[in-house]
């Protein structure tokens, strides 16, 4: 489990391919001296698992599902990339929770620059637009995010200047794909409310749920 807060900008150092899928060295900017073979890091929103260590470089095995699900496929030496190590018991939660389970690919359609601000909009996969909510939280590339407008299945973001320093949205231009992450709150109360999506509510079903309306 993540929060969206970007701890760094990695970098790609070189890519190993193996049997479908691919071996990622990445360079880190921040002390890893804790982190253990098996730990979870998050890159560009895609929780991956650490498989060798030494120094300040780490590898990462990736699948080819995760390629294929994740711009992650397209990923060159030299490529920055978003960094979090998975929250531990106790951490604050800055962003919002992400799983680090990208739901899909999306596409920056506009950026605009005002003042020190960066608006974009992007373009996300048509079946995730049911969980976008104005005001709500959304991970791109792992960057916990909060939606400004919707429409459609276009989301408009104001990025601030801290953000865009730190991460990789500050040098998105369109036509950009990016990793998205829906809230996974939404998904949750999908699932629950589901079994109850269908047919019409009856007597019969308001008096099973508690209701009394007799009295």
């Amino acid at each position: 489990m993540f929060t969206g807060i970007v701890e760094g900008l990695g970098k790609i150092v070189k890519i190993v391919p193996l049997a479908k899928g691919r071996r990622f060295f990445i360079l880190v900017p921040f002390d890893i001296s804790d982190t253990k073979l098996g730990d979870s890091i998050a890159v560009n929103g895609a929780c991956l698992t650490v498989t060798t260590l030494e120094g300040d470089v780490f590898s990462v095995d990736v699948s080819p599902e995760t390629l294929k699900r994740t711009t992650l496929g397209s990923f060159l030496v030299g490529e920055k990339v978003n960094l979090e190590r998975a929250l531990r018991v106790g951490d604050r939660l800055g962003g919002h929770l992400v799983t680090g389970h990208v739901d899909g690919v999306g596409q920056v359609i506009d950026r605009r620059e005002q003042g020190d601000f960066i608006f974009y909009k992007i373009e996300v996969p048509r079946e995730l637009s049911r969980y976008l909510v104005e005001k709500g939280s959304i991970a791109v590339d792992g960057i916990s995010l909060t939606v400004n407008q919707v429409k459609d299945n276009v989301v408009e973001l104001a990025i601030i200047p801290h953000t865009a320093k730190l991460t990789t949205i500050g040098f998105r231009k369109p036509g950009d794909t990016v990793n998205i992450e829906v809230d996974i709150i939404g998904k949750y109360v999908e699932r629950l409310l589901k079994p109850y999506s269908q047919g019409t509510v009856t007597q019969e079903f308001l008096k099973l749920h508690g209701f009394d309306l007799d009295g």
